[in-house]
């Protein structure tokens, strides 16, 4: 039996973002490694679920500024990272991270590696005060997904596969 991980990002304010319930599919030299197969749900905030028709999984690296989506065909985003302070894993059950705006992102078709929502991390430095370190960090680790998650350096280059075969058939 696969154990359930209660996946929390939030904003810097504390408050609740996106936030799921995924299996621990398990760990490597990258991180850990979660998976929803395909149907399952998510949440913002506190709305309403929100159905998700492909499978994914999400590595939880150790002490990057970032997390890393992977999601199974049709989905038109082949690798979606997320810039975050560093995960905290506050039970085996329950990771959490603050979600810093900035997206790096890979499309399925041709490949272009797109850096996302500059302007909300602008905009979000003076709502929410971000220290001058955690600006200083998000920057750098935007620029290092860039270069990684555009030249196919693992774990985006092949090392996600077997986990998402894991949840795509919809049976682990």
């Amino acid at each position: 039996m696969t154990s359930l991980v209660q996946v929390n990002y939030r904003k810097y304010d504390g408050t609740l973002h996106w936030n799921m319930r995924m299996r621990r599919l398990g760990e490597d030299e990258h991180g850990v490694w979660l998976g929803l197969p395909p149907h399952s749900v998510t949440r913002k905030g506190e709305g309403p679920e929100v159905p998700t028709e492909c499978a994914y999984v999400v590595l939880f690296p150790r002490g990057t500024w970032w997390t890393a989506v992977f999601n199974a065909p049709p989905r038109s985003t082949e690798v979606y990272c997320d810039i975050t302070t560093p995960v905290e894993w506050v039970s085996p059950e329950e990771v959490t991270m603050v979600d810093l705006d900035l997206d790096v992102l890979r499309k399925r078709a041709d490949g272009a590696t797109l850096l996302v929502d500059e302007d909300e991390f602008a905009e979000h430095q003076v709502r929410y005060g971000y220290p001058a370190d955690v600006i200083a960090q998000a920057e750098a680790a935007g620029r290092w997904l860039m270069e990684a998650v555009g030249g196919g350096a693992e774990p985006f280059g092949e090392a996600y596969r077997p986990w998402l075969a894991m949840v795509a058939d919809g049976n682990a």
